[in-house]
């Protein structure tokens, strides 16, 4: 995939986050791609996997025309299913070299919240890691305190692109493209208004 200004912006449409905000998932992946971004991830957490996939075939559905890429959280096998472009894997989820395995050669991502983790990623099958909590955030118990820009730094020249994660909004997400990231990972703060102008508003600072 081309990291580039219509991809440094990569909205997690968070399934539990929208409910509690009253906002369908698909709606704001809609409203996103309106916005600009050609980048963008689907994650529940909860719920079956046949709803999973339902969702997930519809978000790539609706990407298609825009020739935006689809990224399923935890679920390299949804991933395939759906058609989307690629998958993202935690530290608890299946090892990156398992997740290619299932993925094929899609686009695929893995969290990491350490110096260890990151070094272990460089050295895995991921296309791209990604680095956080940045901020402190509240969206997802990492169980890792704010990692600032540091982790950050240290990811970041170092062979793959790195996406930042955790606590960003338009006022900081200009200082983490500053410190080397290649794009910013948003789950609640696109919800702050209308995704597809919130989308706009970040791609305009970035």
């Amino acid at each position: 995939m081309r990291w580039d200004r219509a991809t440094r912006f990569y909205p997690i449409i968070d399934c539990d986050v929208c409910a509690a905000e009253g906002l369908a998932p698909l709606a704001v992946a809609i409203g996103c791609l309106k916005g600009g971004t050609r980048l963008l991830q689907v994650r529940a957490k909860r719920g079956s996997s046949a709803l999973f996939l339902a969702l997930a075939d519809a978000v790539v559905a609706a990407a298609h025309p825009f020739g935006a890429l689809v990224i399923v959280n935890d679920r390299p096998d949804i991933a395939v299913m759906s058609g989307a472009g690629g998958a993202h894997v935690g530290q608890d989820d299946l090892s990156p070299d398992d997740a290619r395995r299932v993925l094929g050669n899609g686009v695929l991502g893995v969290s990491t919240h350490d110096p260890v983790q990151v070094d272990a990623a460089l050295q895995s099958p991921a296309d791209y890691i990604a680095v956080g909590p940045v901020f402190s955030t509240t969206t997802k118990d990492t169980g890792y305190d704010a990692r600032g820009l540091d982790l950050l730094q240290y990811a970041a020249g170092r062979g793959k692109p790195v996406v930042a994660i955790g606590g960003i909004d338009l006022t900081t997400a200009p200082s983490v493209i500053a410190a080397g990231a290649a794009a910013v990972a948003v789950i609640t703060d696109v919800l702050r208004g209308d995704p597809e102008q919130r989308t706009r508003a970040y791609l305009a600072v970035l």
